[in-house]
């Protein structure tokens, strides 16, 4: 009789488990709000390594007439050799 009261409290647990990391991947993860309701901050591309990261973090670099973001200092120094700035 103990032992099938241990099995059944075990696949409860075991059913627990299992439903809540099916919720935790299928519902809408909550994004942080700043200020009046807006959205804290966006999440851009790295355009050399692909790395996503937050707007905030990103390491400006004005290229051609228009600025981008990198994820780092030595994905911004890869760009740069891979695409010197033309001679004036």
């Amino acid at each position: 009789m103990l032992r099938l009261i241990a099995i059944l409290l075990l696949a409860y647990a075991a059913y627990r488990l299992a439903r809540r990391w099916v919720r935790g991947r299928s519902a809408p993860r909550q994004v942080r709000r700043g200020a009046g309701g807006r959205i804290d901050d966006v999440m851009l591309k790295d355009p050399q390594c692909g790395a996503y990261f937050a707007r905030r973090d990103g390491v400006p670099l004005k290229h051609e007439g228009g600025e981008l973001l990198f994820c780092s200092p030595e994905c911004r120094a890869r760009f740069l050799a891979a695409n010197p700035p033309p001679e004036p």
